[in-house]
């Protein structure tokens, strides 16, 4: 049984560098329709509160699924 696919390769971790040194986000900005859009639908404000309430908790996220 060959190890070829269990193995990482110098290019794998080439890629996986530069992947990491890449800022991610949106592709492109939202249109006016879906700025508009979000004015359209109300939220509560339980769903405010949870949804502070993890990103202050994401923002203090440490290890690994950390996002810089």
């Amino acid at each position: 049984m060959s190890n070829e696919h269990t193995e990482v390769t110098e290019a794998t971790r080439r890629a996986e560098a530069e992947e990491a040194r890449v800022r991610h986000g949106a592709d492109r900005p939202a249109t006016s329709t879906e700025d508009d859009a979000i004015d359209e639908h109300d939220v509560g404000e339980d769903v405010r509160t949870h949804y502070r309430e993890m990103t202050d908790l994401g923002a203090h996220e440490v290890g690994e699924g950390r996002i810089p």
